[in-house]
């Protein structure tokens, strides 16, 4: 009896009978015209209970195998729904001689990504090893991946001012965004920002990846920015918001961007803002392509409360994927902590009080009542990549740690959670990550995210959520 039977049979009887059709499923014809060849199938066998005690299934496995078309947003909704790494690593292993020819490749790629460099040595080796023995107990016995190099091409030395390092692992996750439930509005509207308003708001992403080489030869391209941008408009877009994308924009060419979408009329109507710069920059700056810079204070304040009065008493979001320095952060060992970080990675009112109309705002001046006054500067939340002077990372393939994050976070935890906590989630991601790039300054180096608040109140984005009226 095959290993899977024999360990399935000690689990819920619902995944014993998915073994045993599995188990018949291996040898049928209709498997060796669409499946993986009789030899991975055959290493799966072998080694499936191996893979159960010691494979480490999570979102960065998965996702993985999603970018490779392995798995499906379903398939992968199902593996991660069970709720112990066992059932999960069954269930995975169930699905995977079913999804072609090229799944054993990119099982074994997504093994050596996740840092289970010895399951994958244990089933490329499989017909040379004894399983008996691999099943036994072996000298080192963790529940934890262990570390491994990254096999990916040495990259050249950065300019100070392209200091936005790029690595390569990961994957954007592509799960919906979880919808508010009805109860969860009711029990928190009345403590928070108004957000009932649709669309919820504007979205403005301005995303460099390719910049001039004759006026700025000493910055590079941004290879996998392209994903960031695309990540960003799809989340928003399932937030509610109408997202606006534009790509290689000079200095000028930005200022000129925002300070038009800064005074769009539409913002008179809705409940938000969100505006999201992608480039390289320096503390307190972004580059254009051109390789002038954009204060980033004078960003905010296009969008204060003397500005831009149609967004006053509404929350604005500003999220920065950008360096904010040269330093490279290579990260300090842990005192009485373990050799190595585990990470998952492993490697970028209208014009007065809120609710009034405009018609009782003028009745109220025309009574010779004085107008409420705010702050220049209120409501703000905004999220940056790296802390100051540091650089940021970034993959080439599948986007930044940052903005993968930032995208994770949102999709499942925007149905109740408000900004701040979910960029403080983005902030503990960001610091379990580790860069891998094997022989360049590069190799585990660490990045730690932060962000600045003058949020009033809770934001939720109450997703999904109609307010009856």
């Amino acid at each position: 009896m095959l290993p899977l039977t024999l360990v399935a049979c000690t689990q819920c009887r619902s995944l014993k009978e998915d073994f045993i059709i599995e188990k018949k499923w291996f040898n049928t014809p209709k498997m060796l015209e669409c499946g993986m060849s009789k030899r991975d199938r055959k290493a799966l066998q072998k080694c499936s209970a191996v893979l159960c005690k010691q494979m480490v299934v999570d979102e960065m496995l998965i996702q993985s195998l999603q970018a490779d078309d392995i798995l499906t947003e379903s398939m992968a909704e199902g593996v991660m729904a069970e709720q112990t790494s066992q059932k999960r690593s069954w269930r995975l292993l169930l699905l995977l001689p079913k999804r072609g020819p090229k799944a054993f490749s990119s099982f074994c790629s997504a093994l050596r990504d996740t840092e289970q460099q010895h399951l994958c040595d244990l089933l490329t080796q499989c017909p040379q090893t004894d399983l008996s023995e691999a099943q036994g107990e072996s000298p080192v016995h963790s529940s934890l991946p262990l570390p491994t190099p990254e096999v990916i091409p040495a990259k050249r030395a950065r300019t100070l001012e392209s200091m936005e390092v790029s690595l390569d692992t990961d994957s954007p996750i592509t799960t919906p965004v979880y919808p508010c439930t009805h109860e969860f509005y009711l029990s928190h509207c009345q403590q928070s920002y108004k957000m009932t308003s649709s669309p919820r708001g504007l979205a403005l992403v301005i995303s460099n990846v390719a910049f001039d080489p004759h006026a700025a030869p000493d910055l590079d391209l941004r290879k996998g920015g392209e994903v960031d941008d695309e990540v960003l408009r799809k989340v928003f877009t399932e937030l509610d918001y109408i997202v606006t994308v534009q790509r290689n924009l000079t200095a000028q060419d930005m200022r000129l961007c925002i300070e038009s979408f800064s005074r769009r009329p539409e913002h008179r109507t809705v409940d938000s803002c969100v505006v999201c710069l992608l480039s390289h920059g320096v503390e307190g700056a972004v580059y254009g392509t051109d390789g002038q810079l954009l204060q980033l204070d004078w960003v905010f304040g296009s969008f204060d409360n003397a500005h831009c009065p149609l967004l006053q008493n509404k929350p604005k979001m500003f999220f920065i994927q950008a360096c904010r320095g040269e330093d490279m952060d290579c990260g300090v060992e842990q005192i009485d902590g373990p050799t190595r970080t585990c990470s998952p990675s492993c490697e970028q009112v209208d014009a007065g009080r809120e609710g009034q109309s405009d018609t009782s705002l003028r009745q109220i001046a025309d009574m010779g009542r004085p107008r409420i006054k705010l702050p220049q500067r209120s409501d703000m939340i905004c999220g940056f990549a790296s802390l100051k002077g540091t650089a940021a990372m970034r993959n080439t393939k599948r986007g930044s740690w940052f903005i993968q994050d930032l995208n994770t976070v949102l999709r499942l935890k925007a149905k109740d959670t408000h900004l701040a906590d979910m960029l403080v989630q983005v902030n503990r991601r960001i610091k379990e990550r580790e860069g891998h790039a094997p022989g360049t300054a590069h190799h585990r180096c660490k990045e730690m995210s932060e962000f600045t608040s003058s949020l009033c109140k809770d934001f939720f984005f109450f997703p999904k959520h109609e307010a009856h009226h």
